[in-house]
């Protein structure tokens, strides 16, 4: 894959997550009586809620981008990474397309699961190529992040504070993906060596 292409492609590593959280950070500004600490994010896109087409949109977006981002992390990361990063995309397609709501709000809750499952794997898979690459600060950044997403996003289950477990979760593992893609924007590899390298 040319460095140009692969830059292209590594755009959607930022678009996407920048634009699914600004649509739930507006949205939830913008309804009274939601509270980001006790609402879930999906509830912004419930099938009669004002931020629905808004919050739709960041999801779209997010499930669109991150996949392109995908195919070029997979040109600079070598395992099974880039194919956690692809299925977390695909599956906020899904949440898009299954709203709560609409009666069909186990297979939301399926694909919501299957995303949170995606995106803390995808900085744990990375960890393991970088660290033997020589990128040991990115390495355990990476397992950090896994590891501070995967808890937060397991704690939405208890029903305690789910609203703010689920975006500090998502927000953790969206931030890896930006800096992950800035950092192949900037055309750094593994066979670059590592920043400041």
């Amino acid at each position: 894959m040319s460095a140009d292409r692969r830059r292209l492609l590594a755009l959607g590593g930022i678009v996407g997550p920048i634009a699914f959280v600004a649509a739930w950070v507006g949205g939830g500004l913008a309804t009274a009586g939601y509270s980001a600490v006790t609402d879930a994010i999906s509830e912004l896109a419930r099938v009669g809620a004002a931020t629905r087409p808004a919050m739709t949109l960041g999801f779209v977006v997010f499930g669109i981008g991150v996949p392109l981002y995908a195919v070029a992390l997979r040109s600079v990361v070598p395992g099974p990474a880039w194919i956690a990063a692809f299925v977390c995309g695909l599956a906020t397609l899904g949440v898009a397309a299954v709203p709560l709501g609409r009666g069909l709000d186990g297979w939301h809750g399926v694909f919501a699961g299957l995303g949170y499952v995606a995106l803390a794997a995808t900085p744990a898979l990375a960890a393991g190529p970088l660290a033997r690459a020589g990128w040991r600060s990115a390495a355990t950044v990476s397992w950090i992040a896994a590891g501070l997403a995967g808890v937060a996003l397991a704690l939405t289950v208890t029903g305690v504070a789910h609203g703010f477990f689920q975006r500090a979760g998502l927000t953790v593992g969206d931030a890896w993906v930006v800096a992950s893609a800035v950092l192949v924007l900037r055309g750094r590899t593994l066979a670059s060596g590592p920043p400041g390298g």
